[in-house]
């Protein structure tokens, strides 16, 4: 399911659509963390959904911004926008990069410990699940691509403001968590330990047999 989705985000011509159906891939992995039900594979569903929660929501951000300026999501209505927005299409590489699960961002980790406890069971299920880490880069890299670079597509996007304080605000603070999670990730793994190693205690007595 979750290859599947890659395919249809990888047609997409909408950028909410394409961020939408990422979404779904990323749940794909948090799925297969907790069916795998094992303790790095439960931790790595849980870093996971609130990387997700990072992430999409500030890539849903930054489509917003575009959207409030040019009342568009049509990724073919884009193109140079870098070179109007720099603020904001260094931001937007950071997030599209979390998306694509890039070493050192939030989307990693989460990613690479389901993938790590995949192995245990099947290397097979995790080449599946990693190969969906490929198409994840594909598009995100792809739709990037089309709206940031290359020559400025139309006088609408040459005349596009760059971030205001009130946006770089909050996009700035969740590229700090982004960053934050993705190279010190401990602190939020800790935490998890305990209460998985709990969960899964008392899984494994409740199927002991009664006498």
């Amino acid at each position: 399911a979750v290859v599947y989705i890659g395919l249809v985000a990888l047609v997409q011509t909408d950028m909410k659509k394409l961020i939408a159906y990422s979404s779904i891939a990323h749940m794909g992995f948090v799925t297969l963390g907790i069916f795998l039900f094992n303790a790095l594979g439960i931790e790595g569903a849980v870093v996971q959904m609130i990387s997700h929660g990072f992430v999409s929501g500030a890539l849903f951000l930054c489509v917003g911004v575009l959207y409030d300026r040019m009342h568009s999501r049509a990724i073919a209505d884009y193109g140079g926008v870098a070179n109007t927005m720099p603020t904001f299409a260094a931001l937007f590489m950071l997030f599209a990069m979390a998306n694509a699960g890039l070493p050192g961002t939030s989307g990693f980790v989460g990613e690479f410990m389901v993938i790590m406890a995949a192995i245990e069971g099947s290397f097979w299920v995790a080449f599946l699940a990693a190969t969906t880490m490929l198409f994840g880069a594909a598009y995100t890299l792809w739709m990037y691509k089309r709206v940031m670079f290359g020559e400025i597509a139309s006088e609408a996007v040459a005349g596009l403001k760059d971030l205001s304080a009130r946006e770089s605000l909050v996009l700035g603070l969740l590229a700090i968590a982004v960053l934050a999670m993705g190279v010190y990730p401990l602190p939020f793994t800790d935490v998890l330990h305990t209460s998985v190693n709990d969960l899964l205690a008392h899984v494994a007595q409740s199927k002991l047999p009664s006498r």
